[in-house]
Parts: C-alpha cells; sequence; structure tokens
C-alpha cells in the first residue's frame, strides 16, 4: 500500500525491543507484515541486553512506567542473565528478568493460550479444546531472597511491624552448610489475580479451575485457596450460575492428573512458578512454544502482549553464521496483533481490529494450508512444505494481501 492507503494508529503502544533471533524476527515481522500496511505509532524502548546493562536497567523501568501511562505494550523475547551471559556480554552484573521486572510494576496476571490449527492435533490424545494458563504474576520466587548458608547456625523468618514489634519463626538449625530461600505475596496482589481469573473465566464462557498446595503449605498456599473461595462465593458465584460455568479448587498434583485426562477447554489459573511450568507443558503438547499466545493484564486495565518463549538462541548462532534459519515467527506476530488490536478498541478504530484479526487468520491459513517452519512440519497429521522464516513471512503476507 502506499503511505496514504495504510490505517493509521490514533492510540500509540509501548514497543519493547528483544534480544537474539527474536529481535531480527522483530525487525523482520515489522518489516514485512505491519509497515506495509499500518502507519506505526509506538514509543519504542530497546530491552536488548547491552541497552538493559548500559542503563543500569532504568530502560526496563521507564518501559513498565509507559505502559501504565499508554495502556498497551508489545514485548520481544528477552535474555534473562545467568552467569554465562554475564560473562558473555561483559556486562556490570547479573540484570534482572525484564519479563519479572513488568510484571512486579504491573502487579498483573498472564493469560497464555495455544493458537490451534486443524492439522496439528494435540499431544494429549484427550485434548480437543485449548486450554488457557492463568498466571499470577506476582512475587513468590520470582522476586524471592536466598542466601547460601556457610555452616552450622540457626535460620529464623523475621518480620518488624510498623511499631517496631518481632516476630520470628525458627527456619532449620543447621548442622552444616546449605542454603535458603524466602518469598513473599501480598493479599492485594492475590486478589487481583483471583478477580482477573474470574474475569477472564466469564469473558470466554469457560470453567475456571485453580490449583496449589495448601495440604503441604498450610500458610502459604492456604491463603491463595481461602482468597480464591472467599472472592468468588461473595463477587462471583451468581454470575458464573447465570453463564452456567463452574469455578472448581483442587491440588496441583491433582490438577495435573485431571488436565491429561481431560477434553480441555478451561481456564486453568496458577501460582507464579507453577504457571511458568505448565504454561510450557501446555504450549508443548498443542505442538510448540512458538504457537503460544501471552499477555500480561494489570488489576488497573493495562496489557502487554509477548510472545510466550525465550529468544531462540540456537537459531540465532546459525543465523550469525550466515545460515538460513526456520525460526517459527507466529507467537511473536500474535503478541502485535494482540496489542495492535486493543490500541483499535481502546479509540474505536476498526480498521486496525479488523487488520489484527485478517493478519491471525492469514498465519493459520498458510499453516493449514501447508506450509510451515521446520518445527511445526513433523507434527502434522498431513504433508507440509518446510518454509524458511523468510519464506514463511512472504507466505503469509500474500494471504493478508488477498484479504
Amino acid at each position: 500500500m502506499s503511505s496514504d492507503e495504510r490505517i493509521i494508529m490514533r492510540h500509540p503502544i509501548v514497543e519493547m525491543d528483544g534480544d537474539e533471533m527474536t529481535r531480527v524476527l522483530w525487525r523482520k515481522i515489522k518489516e514485512t507484515l505491519l509497515a506495509p500496511f499500518v502507519a506505526l505509532y509506538t514509543e519504542y524502548y530497546d530491552l536488548g541486553l547491552p541497552e538493559r546493562d548500559r542503563t543500569g536497567d532504568v530502560v526496563t523501568r521507564e518501559a513498565a512506567e509507559a505502559i501504565k501511562r499508554l495502556g498497551v505494550g508489545v514485548k520481544c523475547a528477552t535474555i534473562t542473565a545467568n552467569a554465562q551471559r554475564v560473562e558473555e556480554y561483559n556486562l556490570k552484573q547479573m540484570w534482572p528478568s525484564p519479563n519479572a521486572t513488568l510484571r512486579a510494576a504491573l502487579d498483573g496476571t498472564v493469560f497464555r493460550a495455544p493458537i490451534t490449527v486443524r492439522n496439528i492435533l494435540p499431544t494429549v490424545r484427550t485434548w480437543k479444546k485449548p486450554i488457557v494458563i492463568a498466571r499470577h504474576a506476582y512475587g513468590d520466587i520470582y522476586k524471592g531472597v536466598e542466601m547460601r548458608v556457610p555452616g552450622a547456625g540457626a535460620a529464623e523468618l523475621a518480620f518488624t511491624d510498623a511499631d517496631g514489634v518481632m516476630t520470628t519463626v525458627p527456619i532449620h538449625q543447621f548442622v552444616g552448610a546449605g542454603i535458603l530461600q524466602a518469598v513473599y505475596n501480598t493479599d492485594a496482589s492475590i486478589e487481583a489475580f483471583a478477580r482477573s481469573c474470574f474475569r477472564f473465566a466469564l469473558s470466554v464462557g469457560q470453567d475456571l479451575w485453580f490449583a496449589a498446595k495448601d495440604t503441604i503449605s498450610k500458610r502459604y498456599d492456604h491463603h491463595f485457596k481461602d482468597t480464591f473461595e472467599r472472592v468468588f462465593e461473595l463477587e462471583f458465584r451468581d454470575a458464573f450460575t447465570t453463564v452456567g460455568i463452574n469455578y472448581y479448587y483442587m491440588l496441583i498434583d491433582d490438577a495435573v492428573a485431571r488436565v491429561v485426562r481431560s477434553e480441555g477447554g478451561f481456564v486453568w489459573a496458577c501460582k507464579n512458578y507453577d504457571g511458568d511450568v505448565m504454561s510450557d507443558m501446555v504450549s508443548a503438547a498443542f505442538g510448540s512454544l512458538a504457537m503460544m499466545t501471552s499477555v500480561l493484564v494489570s488489576p488497573n486495565g493495562q496489557f502487554e502482549y509477548e510472545a510466550a518463549h525465550g529468544t531462540v538462541t540456537r537459531h540465532y548462532r546459525r543465523f550469525l553464521a550466515g545460515e538460513t534459519t526456520s525460526t517459527n515467527p507466529v507467537a511473536t506476530i500474535f503478541a502485535w496483533t494482540g496489542a495492535l488490536r486493543k490500541s483499535g478498541e481502546i479509540d474505536g478504530n476498526a480498521d486496525l481490529v479488523n487488520f489484527a484479526n485478517r493478519l491471525e487468520l492469514a498465519c493459520v491459513d498458510v499453516i493449514e494450508g501447508g506450509q510451515a517452519t521446520r518445527d511445526l512440519t513433523p507434527l502434522s497429521v498431513a504433508p507440509m512444505e518446510a518454509l524458511s522464516t523468510d519464506e514463511f513471512l512472504a507466505a503469509i503476507k500474500t494471504r493478508l494481501a488477498k484479504a
């Protein structure tokens, strides 16, 4: 399209660039599928590891504040630094996960759902409908404090209230070296998590499951259980009855067993770590990590869209070596479409909403038409043509232009 024919965005979104192969995909998607059709209106933040290191991670916090201000963000996958990355990138320090920083700032719930296509069947043969993972995105081990215990001694959990009164609980009497970890959460965040899950279940008309381990964690997990039950009874029971859906609580190990025997079609609410693990399990069982949508919804109505997978380091190294890669861009495309759709919904821009819907449909049509990246071709129930990343994006563009 000419510049005069492109769709005009009236509500800006926060654009957060990332690392490695997904950074390459980010540029290709914008050049191939977005810029020719939409006059993009974004506020750009580079969350690539070198820029985070240069700014002392200030850029990540600035991006979080921008999402609070503008209401919508779209994020590329980023590296979470470990000891290897510190050496590889010559970092000043081991910077925290950008996702953890953004989630803590927005105090939201991450909803992840598989992108299903007719010619790729779930690995779990009983699954007939998508399973949405609702992951609490605040606290727990992602904001935990850890300590290496050098030798014998007493470990205690201590809390000092506003009046200076300290309460302590013994943890363990060490007779030798060991390790310690402390995690936390807040009533406000747990209640917001519960409400987000109940509202989402109502919006999609699906049962809500919540699972924890209150039989072992009699204070921490039990408080999650009690909060969900209280919020449901006081605020959502009547609405669930009207819609004809149900809320179930179960132990996390029981939930895992039930999930693999179910036909799907429900929302599974998980605590932070549980949701991190189970979303990968669900996405892989439905086909690929690159076929999973992910949106962080804050209690204040802000939305941050991203791909559920990592930076695809192995493909990036091949790319740097000059090899042709076949990296699946679908989840990153759907992150963009989610953000563009939300921007259109905010300002009543029907053309932008329709474009996002058509781009998603074009992705699905190409795959169902027998063309895909190499991660999907072995999973298909019918023969498929394996395309490179550039070939796959070109096929989507052709289908989109026809639409």
